[in-house]
């Protein structure tokens, strides 16, 4: 079914619709080695791409690298889902292969280079086809036995390829006809339902990996025709609703993006396929930008939602890596509580105002800027979960008058050790790489689990011309 363009309502926040317009050019991938390569397969043997679907990350499959080895934007792959995919290339932190049409699901075929059990993480993006009995059954094992698996539905009516089913029938055939367990495994279905437009609204839990994750904080989604899910906790009592109807109460209707798991596994949810749309792809198709459109936050819920299915897993069938402790492990990130639990140099941690504005709320830190020799720095003590992938990241704008090539004012970030011992310097960043407005930074820092560091910025500044290094929304996020 076509999609229908909503109004733009400024329902998200600033920083939001900054994250999910740049947020695959803002990434700085992790230092090389640093970082655990999740391997994702996303499905096209299910009529991903019939009617103005065009449900694919590229053309070039099963290898989307083949169609450039170094994506930037999103149209250098082609496909309505390659924003998707391309912010995660980018992050130097994932491995994307595609199951082309005409293939079969398995698991446990040694002899298939795309069988599940080569994966973390099996994405399959609005099917209009029903899976076989062995296709159900492979899926299910691969998430028994540690797989992610990242579901989109759409609205009731939605059959695309007219065969008679639609996403919400093979999803819902999916948990009742699987042959592992047919008693709604996962602990949800799917309503049959369409609703018009609504901006669902994420429930209030800041240590939630999916809602507050390493590519950004989720507040809304959107639909633009779509449906919600039933929660069953009878039948999985680890299901959680994370986004509901803008009018709905949270509970066990209504929901429009819902997480489970399921033996050594996880599993997402997302009711309308029209949130992972990036607007373009095949020449024919009718697409709608979903995925960075500014009055939801579809980028972010998206991409840190596949970050939290492929942290689970070391393949489908390797177990999981049993993090205990998900989430957001900075207290105050945004520095909206001026240096509660920060340690900073006079001055640094304020409301800058429109000289140095905050990426979100109104409080920012502010490294140098002086113009003079001076030397700022901005730290705060945070343990890191054992068995837990940890990212750092951290939105930053380098405001200089300094010219040319010449670093002559440069800002550390360091990890510490309980001693005050550097343990790794992350990243360093100098005048020579300014930048109007603000980006987000990503490192993995999972090679200090379950030790206690400090995260320290230091800046070091010249006595000739002023260069900033501004500061904001710094999340050290476990999963």
């Amino acid at each position: 079914m076509p999609r229908i363009p909503l109004p733009v309502r400024v329902v998200a926040t600033v920083a939001s619709a900054l994250l999910v317009s740049s947020v695959g050019a803002a990434l700085t991938a992790a230092p090389a080695g640093a970082a655990t390569v999740h391997r994702i397969l996303f499905d096209n043997t299910k009529a991903e791409t019939a009617g103005n679907a065009d449900w694919i990350i590229s053309t070039s499959q099963p290898d989307p690298t083949a169609q450039k080895a170094a994506p930037v934007a999103e149209t250098d792959w082609t496909g309505a889902i390659s924003a998707w995919g391309v912010a995660l290339q980018r992050t130097g932190q994932y491995s994307l292969k595609t199951l082309p049409a005409g293939n079969t699901i398995t698991y446990g075929n040694t002899s298939n280079a795309l069988d599940l059990s080569n994966f973390d993480e099996f994405v399959l993006p609005e099917p209009n086809v029903l899976l076989s009995s062995a296709e159900k059954a492979a899926v299910l094992h691969f998430v028994q036995n540690g797989g992610g698996l990242f579901l989109v539905s759409d609205h009731n009516g939605s059959d695309r390829n007219n065969d008679g089913k639609d996403s919400p029938a093979i999803i819902n055939d999916l948990m009742t006809n699987n042959g592992v367990d047919n008693t709604d495994p996962f602990g949800f279905s799917v309503d049959l339902k369409n609703i018009g437009s609504d901006h669902p609204v994420a429930i209030s839990d800041s240590t939630n990996p999916v809602l507050n994750g390493s590519f950004g904080t989720v507040h809304h989604s959107l639909i633009a025709n779509g449906t919600t899910f039933t929660l069953k906790p009878a039948d999985n009592p680890a299901v959680k609703g994370l986004l509901y109807l803008s009018t709905a109460t949270p509970g066990n209707t209504n929901a429009f993006f819902v997480t489970s798991t399921f033996g050594s596994g996880r599993v997402a949810i997302w009711g309308d396929s029209s949130t992972i749309d990036d607007g373009t792809g095949q020449s024919g198709n009718t697409l709608f930008n979903g995925w960075t459109d500014p009055t939801a936050d579809n980028a972010a819920l998206g991409l840190n939602a596949t970050a939290w299915l492929a942290a689970a897993s070391t393949g489908g069938g390797g177990g999981t890596n049993d993090c205990t402790s998900p989430g957001q492990k900075l207290a105050n990130p945004g520095f909206e509580s001026g240096d509660t639990t920060w340690t900073a140099s006079s001055g640094v941690i304020a409301q800058h105002g429109t000289a140095e504005p905050a990426h979100t709320g109104t409080w920012d830190a502010r490294l140098d800027g002086l113009g003079t020799a001076h030397t700022d720095t901005l730290s705060q003590s945070v343990a890191l979960p054992a068995n837990c992938t940890s990212t750092l990241s951290f939105w930053l704008h380098i405001d200089t008058a300094e010219t040319g090539t010449k670093a002559y004012d440069t800002m550390n970030v360091q990890l510490l050790n309980t001693s005050g011992a550097v343990l790794s310097t992350v990243a360093t960043y100098t005048n020579v790489n300014p930048n109007s407005g603000y980006l987000q930074h990503s490192f993995d820092v999972s090679a200090y689990a379950g030790q206690t560091v400090t995260l320290r910025f230091a800046g070091t500044e010249g006595s000739i011309k002023q260069t900033a290094f501004v500061l904001d929304d710094v999340a050290v996020t476990a999963a």
